[in-house]
This record gives structure tokens, sequence and C-alpha cells, in this order.
């Protein structure tokens, strides 16, 4: 069964919401940021935004046998903070709109902590997030993204970025070619560290 990685369009809209659904719902990030909201309605509420903003701003990477979906990457070509700066201080403002929902206010904190901590080396491609669906894990789906993209980024003389949510996950791209920047950021709250790492062409 041969895997191949393809870029995503707006046909793919339903599949992308449901598999970027399936898979980021363990993703240990997600995870912290709905610690305290067990509805999930609120993760299926934001994919399908998530998704569409992916679409029309920036770039969804996928990956699986044929058409199917078992992998799905977002991806941003950046050029400087000022959209994440944008994105904090919107996140900020939800947040005090809403002081009972701790979800936004966790999300405050991680939009903050981005928006400080994005390295000012531009241009780059961002990595933003990377999720398998559960029961095509370990077969190869995300590594043939990881492969599609970096040979993009090194024949574009462009690097790459990321901040991988565990430690397993930084082997990974480890393996791929990416480089840990010897710094952490690790969310309050019993929150996961995340792991800024730099694959330069």
């Amino acid at each position: 069964m041969e895997i191949s990685a393809r870029q995503a369009s707006v046909r793919d809209r339903d599949a992308l919401i449901e598999a970027f659904g399936a898979a980021s719902a363990d993703e240990v990030v997600t995870t912290w940021l709905l610690e305290e909201q067990p509805d999930t309605s609120v993760h299926a509420a934001f994919v399908p935004r998530l998704i569409d903003a992916a679409l029309r701003d920036d770039e969804i990477w996928v990956a699986g046998a044929g058409e199917e979906i078992w992998s799905v990457s977002l991806w941003q070509h950046i050029t400087s903070v000022e959209r994440f700066a944008e994105e904090a201080a919107e996140a900020q403002t939800m947040a005090e709109q809403a002081p009972g929902m701790r979800v936004l206010q966790r999300v405050a904190i991680l939009t903050d902590l981005l928006a400080r901590e994005h390295p000012r080396e531009f241009p780059h491609q961002y990595l933003q997030v990377i999720v398998t669906v559960p029961e095509h894990r370990g077969k190869g789906a995300g590594a043939a993204i990881l492969a599609d993209r970096l040979k993009a980024a090194s024949e574009a003389s462009v690097p790459a970025f990321l901040e991988a949510s565990t430690e397993r996950s930084a082997r990974l791209y480890s393996r791929s070619g990416f480089a840990r920047t010897g710094i952490t950021h690790t969310l309050p709250e019993n929150g996961p560290a995340l792991i800024p790492m730099w694959f330069r062409p």
C-alpha cells in the first residue's frame, strides 16, 4: 500500500474536518486546552473554523493511501510575527469577555506564548500542527508529509520551524532533520512542554 502526500483543497473540506477532529482529540496541547471542558462540543465547533481558516490563508498537506486522509498538517508561511500578535490579542479579548470559560483562558495563554516566543527569523515555513488518525498511526503517513514538505523547503532554501509537544514527537522530527533549539516552553497548570525545533536546508 503506497502512502503519498498531497496538498488538500476545498473539495476535501468535510474529510479534513472528520480526520482532523479524530486525530487531534488526544493531542497533548488540545487535551490541556480542554482539560476542564468535558463537553466535546467545543472541540467539534473549533475544528471546522480551524480547517476553513487554513484552507483560506495557509496550506493543508495530507497523506494516506490513495485519496484517504490519514494524517493532516497545517503549514504557514511566516514573514513577521504580526499574525501571532493579532491572534493573541483576539484570544485575550475573548477570554476577558467570558471569564468563566477556562478553555478560552488557556487559549489566551497559549497564543500569548507563541506570539512572544516565535522566532524572528524570516521567512520560514511554520508547521503549526500535524496529527494522525488513531487507527493509522505508525504507518508512515506523517513521515510522508514531512519528507515531501522538507524536500520542498530544501529546494526553496527556506527553513522550517515547529514546536514538538512531546519527547516522542521531538525524536520523530529529529529523524526527519529537525534540530532542537535547546529551549523549551512549559505551559502552566501542568501543561505540556513545547520544544522548538528548526529544519535548516
